[in-house]
């Protein structure tokens, strides 16, 4: 895969698609190559986590396999998460396998989220193996404040990632998640630090996935009241701009960038939902706000066919809820207990 690929045009599903019984297609899969990271954000692990074992994670050529039954019934976007997925030993294998599908239209985009930390290194071959578009999850600019959210981290690893990806040539999404307090009085430091150096900006309601320690009913933020602040200050122009996910996007006028807010909790976005998840130990999440998974992983290793597999996969999707019923209210938290960690979100 060239630097310069060209445009090709979109290859027919080898398969039926992938539609549930509330007919909506699936065309996007989040795959998760780990559930380690670098960092500890507060609202994504505990302090303390316990990790998969080394031995019940996929490997990466069984990663592959799965993404290309996916492909077959009509996934046409494929984003790596984590946990940190760039902490995956030798995970650039898997993207130069994933690569190849984008040369013959099976795959239209192969897109990454990560902390940004590791982006010294790869960045260049990220964009060898066909990536274009980064998220970059950066919560605060401030050294302090990031140390605290992140339990540790250094802001200006992640800041040096930054540049490495946009000396490689990929575009970079940040993503922020909103939570009381002193998010409140950076937010507009964020908007100005992405929209000078060409990147867009999303906002993240905080999810109530997992035991993180702090009440969630006193951190939660909800986006339209952020939106509604920001209104005061800003000049924001509703965009109808789509990049495969559930962000809604406006244009801010003063900065001419652009500004997207996903709202699962405050504005739900199930009725459009296209997208499936894979932990990095094979199981099959229909739904991010639910704790129910099918194990792909039996039927992957039981056969050399992908029948069995396949027969897995459209009966989970056949059983795919309608929404999800998480929630955050003044006084109480409706949450599941897997931690963010281990989907990427």
């Amino acid at each position: 895969m060239s630097q310069d690929q060209v445009s090709v045009p979109p290859a027919a599903p080898k398969g039926p698609l992938l539609t549930d019984s509330f007919g909506r297609t699936m065309t996007y899969l989040r795959l998760s190559v780990t559930d380690r990271c670098d960092l500890r954000c507060v609202y994504c692990m505990a302090e303390h986590m316990r990790f998969v074992s080394h031995r019940d994670l996929l490997t990466l050529e069984e990663l592959y396999r799965l993404s290309a039954v996916f492909m077959r019934h009509g996934v046409r976007k494929i984003r790596i998460t984590g946990g940190e997925p760039l902490a995956r030993k030798n995970v650039m294998c898997l993207f130069e396998m994933l690569s190849n599908h984008i040369g013959t239209g099976e795959l239209g985009e192969l897109v990454l989220t990560t902390n940004g930390t590791q982006l010294p290194r790869f960045a260049g071959k990220l964009r060898e193996f066909g990536v274009r578009r980064i998220n970059v999850s950066l919560d605060s600019l401030d050294p302090d404040r990031y140390r605290t959210l992140t339990r540790g981290g250094d802001v200006r690893k992640a800041l040096s990632g930054l540049e490495a990806a946009q000396e490689a040539g990929l575009k970079i999404k940040l993503n922020s998640v909103a939570m009381r307090g002193e998010f409140e009085q950076e937010v507009d430091h964020l908007i100005e630090f992405a929209h000078s150096r060409g990147m867009d900006l999303t906002l993240i309601e905080e999810m109530p996935l997992g035991d993180v320690h702090h009440d969630r009913a006193k951190s939660f933020l909800s986006l339209q009241k952020v939106r509604s602040d920001l209104e005061r200050r800003w000049t924001l122009s509703p965009l109808e701009d789509k990049t495969g996910g559930p962000a809604r996007y406006v244009r801010v006028e003063e900065t001419g960038g652009r500004l997207g807010f996903i709202t699962p909790l405050s504005c739900d976005f199930c009725a459009g939902c296209n997208r499936l998840r894979v932990s990095c130990t094979g199981e099959l999440f229909t739904c991010l706000g639910k704790d129910s998974s099918v194990s792909l992983r039996e039927a992957l290793r039981g056969s050399s066919g992908d029948e069995l597999v396949e027969a897995e996969i459209f009966d989970a999707i056949a059983r795919k809820p309608e929404c999800h019923n998480l929630s955050v209210a003044t006084e109480t938290v409706s949450g599941i207990g897997r931690h963010m960690s281990v989907l990427g979100g």
